[in-house]
């Protein structure tokens, strides 16, 4: 390990295989996504990892962000809840791991050290009262909540899906002490996030085609919304399905553009944690790879 290297930050991931244990055919938000990351992750040598398994969140702490009949369906449910968003036997203990691993790096986070969910299924679209868009629980919301009862005071959530964060911002919307920023294609799937909302959501909505340059300008924005609100906690919701070769969007997004996103969240200087939202092209796990390489000090040499 060079001198530069040596400057990386350890980085905790919280992954449990058993994430990768349902599917259904044809479906886009498919097991391999995390079980190629965890492999190129595991074989690389620039970024040094602590992985740990988390622990299912309570059903309390999915209770502050979901509706109780929400929290029961996901057990009792055996019907699609909507044409994106299948039903899988065990749906509820996979996504209450999900908001788990979120738990898990948000607790990390607080103590000064940066943790990132490797987890499925991603989050961001589960709206209190049920789900949608891949998404069954919030993992997200539920690690915001769970920080402001442990004492953090001010916390703001970044989400660069290409997707609007709909379920995210429908759950922390006026929430006292969050923020939410989210820099997202429009047109596009959800249909919302279209402008600011008072007195806690901002919205940074980018056209289709958008060259990487005026994706970054959006971002910045949302970063200096973000360094404006002064958080003691930043939760991080990582979409990499911006990247020019995922096949539900139209960004133009490269890797070294996920290390840019790194480097830029690194420089917030403040605690960070992060969880795997979207991203459904083949090379998914090079894009988290470069993305987490940035946020941890590392090189755009070491994922090439």
């Amino acid at each position: 390990m060079n001198i530069l290297e040596s400057k990386i930050q350890t980085l905790t991931v919280f992954f449990d295989p058993r994430c990768s244990t349902y599917s259904h055919p044809g479906h886009p938000e498919r097991p391999e996504r995390v079980i190629l990351t965890v492999e190129r992750l595991s074989r690389q040598q620039h970024l040094p990892i602590i992985w740990l398994q988390p622990d299912l969140v309570s059903k309390t702490a999915a209770l502050k962000a979901h509706h109780q009949s929400h929290y029961e369906a996901l057990s009792s449910t055996t019907s699609d809840f909507d044409e994106d968003t299948p039903y899988y036997p065990g749906i509820h203990d996979h996504a209450l791991r999900a908001a788990g691993g979120a738990l898990g790096a948000m607790k990390v986070a607080l103590s000064g050290k940066p943790a990132f969910s490797l987890m499925r299924p991603p989050g961001h679209h589960a709206l209190p009262e049920r789900a949608m868009g891949f998404c069954y629980l919030n993992s997200m919301a539920i690690a915001v909540l769970e920080a402001l009862r442990l004492g953090a005071k001010k916390v703001a959530v970044i989400d660069f899906d290409v997707h609007h964060g709909n379920g995210t911002e429908a759950i922390l919307h006026g929430c006292p002490g969050v923020m939410f920023a989210s820099v997202h294609q429009s047109p596009c799937y959800p249909g919302s996030g279209l402008a600011h909302r008072s007195p806690n959501i901002f919205n940074y909505p980018v056209p289709p085609e958008s060259m990487p340059a005026v994706y970054r300008e959006a971002f910045a924005e949302a970063l200096a919304r973000l360094t404006a609100f002064d958080p003691d906690l930043v939760g991080v919701s990582a979409g990499f399905d911006a990247y020019r070769l995922d096949p539900l969007a139209q960004q133009h997004l490269e890797k070294d553009d996920y290390h840019w996103i790194g480097t830029q969240i690194k420089a917030l200087s403040r605690p960070v944690f992060g969880v795997l939202e979207g991203g459904y092209s083949e090379d998914l796990g090079q894009l988290v790879e470069a993305f987490l390489l940035g946020w941890c000090g590392g090189s755009n040499q070491g994922y090439r």
